[in-house]
């Protein structure tokens, strides 16, 4: 495969986790465009880049005539980008969410089909030893069917800044990857959803940091997902404390420790004797270069990837599910 010519649209810290990944990959990184120019140079100058910097996109798209676009830019402003280089010939992959609004994100699958363009989003927790081994552990019917998943998340974050102003810090900026993680370990997909958001007494945020969700998934799994930025001690681990309960045993996942499990060993008596069990980690490229690998695959094989906006778009439908089931105080149904 010949390099492919990358243009990357945004030049915030989080360039820090793609550019390195997408040099090692051997994607050929012509340009960067940010309204702030110098910022452009700057990162540009910071990981070597001999590339053209720009302010304008359509410019961009048009001069250095890129196979690929990275869409780094803030939330707002991925429709715009990500349209704008699909119907100009690119494939796109961009950081999560994948969009303000569920309206924003059809229109976004919409452009990709219409320019025959792969669209994907990047959830780097998918690519984590742990979680992979926990996916694979899962779909090995050891626990048996699931019937249940439970997420606990429950941190005292002082970030300062946007966050502290959101009306939905919690669900909008955080849950979407425990949403898009109960999706991926476990192949269900959203059905419905009952959701209460709150503000806790003593909260430093302005908006609701805190939320109980009830989320019904296929095959009758039930998803319970409890989780507060506005909690002080015995925190959880960022990816969550989870439990996994199958017909046959049960597995759970907390603190970032290994993940462990246990089995009925025989159907005898008030209280199964029971066997445990270790879940071996399944190695893989961390985080962004993860996806950065799928893209490359998906570009010299035509691969689907995890994170393709077909699928992605289901993790962000739980998200304004959630919030509009609290905003109306009601199940709602996810649709996307």
């Amino acid at each position: 495969m010949n390099a492919p010519r990358t243009l990357i649209v945004g030049a915030g810290g989080i360039t820090n986790a793609w550019i390195p990944h997408l040099k090692t990959e051997g994607f050929d990184i012509v340009g960067i465009v940010d309204l702030r120019v110098e910022a452009a140079k700057a990162k540009a100058a910071e990981h070597g880049l001999a590339c053209a910097i720009s302010s304008n996109l359509a410019y961009a798209l048009r001069r250095e005539k890129p196979e690929v676009v990275v869409d780094l830019t803030i939330p707002d402003s991925h429709c715009k980008v990500t349209c704008a280089a699909l119907r100009a010939g690119c494939h796109v992959i961009g950081e999560k969410p994948m969009a303000a609004s569920m309206s924003q994100a059809r229109k976004m699958v919409r452009v990709a089909e219409a320019a025959g363009r792969l669209y994907m989003v990047s959830q780097s927790r998918r690519y984590d030893a742990r979680h992979c081994g926990i996916k694979a552990e899962l779909a090995s019917g050891r626990v048996g069917a699931l019937t249940t998943v439970n997420c606990d998340f429950f941190l005292g974050c002082h970030f300062g800044g946007f966050r502290d102003e959101m009306d939905s810090p919690l669900i909008l900026d955080m849950s979407i990857h425990h949403f898009d993680l109960a999706r991926m370990m476990t192949g269900a997909s959203p059905v419905a959803v009952y959701a209460k958001e709150f503000n806790p007494a003593g909260s430093w945020y302005k908006g609701d940091v805190s939320a109980n969700c009830i989320f019904e998934m296929s095959d009758g799994i039930v998803f319970s997902y409890r989780g507060s930025w506005c909690a002080e001690g015995m925190h959880t681990s960022w990816h969550g404390d989870w439990r996994f309960i199958g017909q046959k045993g049960t597995l759970c996942y907390e603190r970032d420790q290994t993940p462990r499990g246990e089995v009925v060993a025989n159907n005898e008596g008030f209280n199964r004797t029971l066997s445990s069990f270790e879940v071996a980690d399944l190695p893989c490229p961390g985080g962004q270069h993860g996806a950065i690998k799928e893209l490359k695959a998906f570009l010299e094989t035509g691969a689907k990837p995890q994170g393709e906006c077909h699928d992605n778009i289901q993790s962000l439908a739980m998200v304004f599910g959630a919030i509009e089931s609290s905003r109306k105080g009601k199940r709602v149904e996810i649709k996307v």
